[in-house]
């Protein structure tokens, strides 16, 4: 276990300046548990103050002097700086604390190479990765920049190892971007079958460690990897549920996010994320319980802004859902429950650890997918025995009488899509 110290830089609020929404008590809660996640010895977790960013090493010269001490002191290794450095940046440090660097960006890196579990999620993690090395290889590796002396007839000084370094890189990034090229192709494939059924998708959403994967557990009675931990789900898992109606529900635990989460990441996971984007509804899973949940609803919002999904216009496809209730207290509990009223869509309050509020959000769920939904009597006669049992695997069935003559009057609720199979069902008949 590698022994490191985790630096999180407080940036100095200029005054006008909007104040950071996020404290750096909280910051440095989460730097730690991202620290964790890839199982680090921390020495020591500090908040550093930074006034000024500096071009060479971002903090100052006399914090730079303390840190090496501390490194000295504890035996460290290693630093996680909770903040982007250019690559120039994490070369000083590097140099002056004669110990390995990494930035926040690297840290998720890592992470997400862990959790990784089928092939789709390690080509994703892997993109990001070069994607992520290629930009440190500017300047970075000073023991790479000798020339090399040509060969064979034509001589000459050759190309830096740099440079081939920076294009065996760039060939392997193209090769997984058609590789994934691939996987977006079958994505797009597999929606198409879906449409075909035609099952409504719900996407869940939130930030990581929200309790996605718990609570998709709880509705699907799936045995999806469910950690208290940051981005204990890598890989997007589908499950069909039913609802109280019978209405099937095709659910889709996706990839958590976090903020500032890397550019890179997002672009690599665009085949994944785009479950989300073609979803009917899209279920955004809040831990109303944690201090930072505004905070981290804004970083949520903002990863969903840029998939072309604006919450605020689009709240007929956005439902929140504030999971842990059980962990507030009575006086907390009343102040939540008394806000999400106030709120119009109203959030629904579950705890995905107990079960409570799930029903109610199967009940939710049912009343904002079938909104476009139409009452239909059907009447089928004795011959129809395939129709009927179609009825009730597809529809709601809310009547049924039988007639003297054989007949069965139906009543059902339809939505819009299956509509129009259920009638050119009965035109055969």
């Amino acid at each position: 276990m590698m022994r490191c110290i985790v630096v999180v830089p407080v940036p100095h609020e200029r005054r006008g300046a909007p104040a950071s929404v996020r404290r750096p008590d909280d910051r440095k809660a989460e730097a730690v548990g991202l620290a964790h996640a890839i199982d680090l010895d921390i020495a020591e977790a500090l908040l550093v103050p930074l006034n000024e960013m500096r071009p060479a090493t971002l903090i100052g010269k006399g914090k730079v002097e303390e840190l090496k001490g501390l490194l000295e002191s504890t035996g460290a290794g290693l630093v996680v700086i909770d903040h982007p450095l250019s690559p120039i940046q994490q070369r000083n440090l590097e140099k002056l604390w004669d110990a390995k660097v990494i930035d926040r960006t690297g840290l998720i890196l890592e992470i997400f190479g862990r959790r990784a579990q089928t092939r789709e999620g390690r080509l994703q993690v892997e993109l990001a990765h070069l994607t992520y090395q290629k930009s440190r290889l500017v300047r970075s590796w000073t023991h790479l920049e000798r020339q090399r002396g040509g060969a064979g007839f034509l001589g000459g000084p050759g190309e830096s190892q740099l440079e081939l370094d920076r294009r065996m890189i760039q060939d392997r990034i193209e090769r997984l971007q058609k590789d994934l090229a691939d996987v977006v192709r079958t994505r797009d494939l597999h929606r198409k079958g879906r449409a075909r059924v035609p099952y409504p998708v719900v996407a869940i959403v939130g930030y990581t460690n929200a309790g996605k994967s718990t609570l998709f557990n709880r509705m699907t009675g799936a045995g999806v990897l469910a950690m208290d931990q940051v981005f204990a789900t890598l890989d997007p898992t589908m499950r069909e549920i039913r609802l109280p109606s019978g209405r099937r529900v095709i659910l889709s635990d996706t990839v958590g996010f976090i903020s500032d989460l890397p550019t890179m990441l997002v672009a690599a996971f665009r085949a994944t994320l785009e479950e989300v984007v073609s979803a009917d509804l899209v279920m955004h899973v809040r831990d109303i319980s944690s201090p930072e949940t505004a905070a981290q609803r804004a970083d949520v919002e903002g990863v969903l802004t840029g998939l072309g999904i604006e919450p605020e216009t689009s709240s007929k496809r956005v439902l929140e859902v504030w999971n842990k209730v059980d962990r507030l207290d009575p006086d907390s509990r009343e102040e939540v429950t008394h806000g999400a009223r106030r709120l119009d869509p109203e959030p629904v309050l579950v705890s995905a650890i107990t079960g409570e509020g799930v029903d109610a959000l199967l009940a939710t769920l049912e009343a904002r997918l079938g909104k476009t939904d139409e009452i239909m009597d059907v009447t089928l006669p004795p011959s129809a025995g395939k129709l009927a049992h179609w009825l009730h695997e597809n529809v709601e069935v809310l009547t049924r009488e039988m007639a003297e003559n054989g007949e069965t009057h139906y009543r059902v609720r339809v939505d819009s899509a299956r509509k129009a199979r259920l009638e050119a069902q009965l035109r055969q008949i």
